[in-house]
């Protein structure tokens, strides 16, 4: 049947997005320059924000780089924002951008080696809740010392690695099978519902292993981008950065691992999910076929991985390049060790990276629209116009808050320079500087797990291509995020106000602050109580 060219247009515009989704996208569309234009830049730059959000919250109706970037394709033109500052926005962001081109790609050829770990874990650890635990467990101590985007895409590469695994069983092919595991059609009864059960125990330690990045991101100057630049902008070391911060992240830690605990005891949020024993048993089998046929050649690869691995923590730990090209070393090392020279097998390991790269730069468009637009400005004012304890909770919720709706890594930026700003004209205290420095970090570290918008780890993991096949939606991942939401940011802010001003006295205790002090020429001041 023929269609008119006008239906074609409409038919190929978003593809196969359900028509509700294409009408809300052109109602957005309109919308947007009227409010510019004849009500409030203000309000429409927010509503442009809102808009976004929407898409990225449906991530499964349509990736959110189609319509984010007509949206804001429409806000330059129409004037909210200039291709000038979208692009200081990308070149300020530049080591982002790099870590995902080439770290995600480098860890997809490490994949067989933590395959091997991570199936070696999920085989012998068969009690759920000291799975969990383990896992947000690593994925903490990891991110602690890698950047957490690293880690969840760590994490993504061994939870596709178990998915297809079984998925090719269940549809009656064996290992060594090519297969396409994003089709159900092979999968029938009772695999199907054990596939619908393994999904649901995937999902559990995709979140688990989110949240972990969180919790261990916020504890050291390398665990997520904005904290390099509160730690540059403080003149903190590493260790000093921790120890700043530990009053905080320590007791959030633990308060972390009791939720996953609790959580998966109860069953609540979506939780609880055990792993059935029929795939238990086929990974197993995997596990027996693959030692079983690993040869000479084989070993060696996973002898070089590991050392590839070796060296991407301590590349890292020890900051000795930026993160992106410690990635591209390990693309390098780990493809020369491994015999991967094809130009065609090398792509593959962009294909998961480059969408998610280019949704992010999209995402630094909207940035740049809530500066031009001075959407937090309002909130930054309201903050600073308060003292002391006030001041420093202020700063947490504001931050968390922020964070929510936008990216922690510019809440963070934002928020370091106009404390910045205030200590260099008189406004604060050195003391004072450092403590709403801690207040900042863990502002954006911890509320934002609220939603996959607020860490670029859970968007990278909601824009996955394991997501889909989960069924982790934006909407699933902030219901499961909820316990965490709440314990985190109440931990957090109970910290805040009774542990920071604690800290800075035992700090002056031992001399601390005259020295640091001293070393950045700051005269010397009196403890704050």
């Amino acid at each position: 049947m023929q269609i008119s060219l006008t239906q074609a247009i409409y038919k190929n515009f978003l593809g196969h997005a359900p028509d509700w989704y294409k009408q809300v996208i052109v109602g957005f569309l309109i919308l947007n320059p009227l409010l510019f234009t004849f009500v409030s830049p203000y309000l429409a730059g927010w509503v442009l924000v809102l808009e976004f959000i929407f898409t990225l919250a449906m991530a499964l109706k349509c990736y959110p780089l189609q319509p984010g970037g007509l949206l804001l394709m429409q806000a330059i033109i129409i004037g909210m924002t200039s291709p000038e500052h979208m692009y200081h926005e990308i070149k300020t962001n530049i080591s982002v951008v790099l870590l995902l081109i080439f770290m995600v790609a480098g860890i997809y050829f490490m994949k067989e080696l933590l395959l091997y770990l991570f199936t070696k874990l999920l085989i012998n650890v068969k009690n759920k809740r000291a799975l969990s635990l383990a896992f947000i467990a690593a994925s903490a101590f990891l991110s602690a010392f890698l950047d957490a985007l690293t880690v969840i895409a760590v994490i993504i590469a061994v939870g596709m690695g178990f998915y297809s695994i079984y998925h090719k069983v269940a549809s009656g092919k064996d290992f060594h099978h090519d297969h396409d595991h994003s089709s159900d059609d092979d999968v029938e009864q009772p695999s199907r519902d054990d596939l619908e059960n393994f999904r649901a125990f995937l999902r559990n330690l995709m979140m688990h292993a989110a949240i972990g990045t969180a919790l261990g991101g916020v504890m050291t100057m390398v665990g997520e981008p904005q904290n390099l630049i509160i730690a540059d902008k403080a003149g903190w070391d590493f260790g000093e950065f921790f120890v700043r911060m530990s009053p905080i992240t320590i007791p959030v830690f633990f308060a972390g691992l009791l939720t996953s605990y609790v959580v998966e005891k109860a069953g609540w949020f979506g939780y609880g999910a055990k792993l059935p024993n029929v795939v238990r048993n086929i990974l197993s089998d995997y596990n027996t076929h693959m030692d079983e046929q690993r040869t000479t050649r084989d070993n060696a690869r996973l002898i070089a991985q590991a050392l590839i691995g070796i060296w991407l923590v301590v590349g890292l730990a020890g900051h000795y390049a930026e993160v992106g090209l410690i990635g591209l070393s390990v693309i390098v090392l780990a493809t020369a060790m491994s015999g991967v020279i094809e130009e065609h097998a090398l792509g593959k390991a962009f294909e998961e990276a480059l969408p998610f790269t280019a949704l992010l730069c999209i995402f630094f468009g909207i940035v740049a629209v809530i500066i031009d637009q001075g959407l937090f400005k309002p909130v930054i004012e309201w903050v600073l116009s308060y003292e002391g304890k006030t001041q420093l909770v202020l700063f947490y919720l504001a931050n968390g808050a922020l964070s929510m709706v936008s990216d922690n890594v510019f809440v963070g930026s934002v928020y370091i320079t106009e404390v910045t700003t205030a200590l260099h004209n008189g406004q604060i205290t050195r003391d004072q500087y450092d403590m709403l420095a801690v207040a900042i970090n863990t502002g954006t570290n911890l509320p934002s797990v609220a939603t996959p918008n607020g860490q670029a780890a859970f968007l990278f993991l909601l824009t996955s291509a394991i997501a889909p096949l989960l069924r982790l939606s934006y909407g699933r991942m902030v219901y499961m995020a909820l316990p965490y939401t709440i314990v985190l940011t109440l931990v957090g802010l109970a910290a805040t106000y009774f542990g920071l001003y604690e800290l800075t006295d035992t700090l002056y205790d031992l001399h601390w602050i005259e020295h640091h002090n001293a070393a950045a020429g700051v005269p010397a001041a009196p403890s704050p109580h």
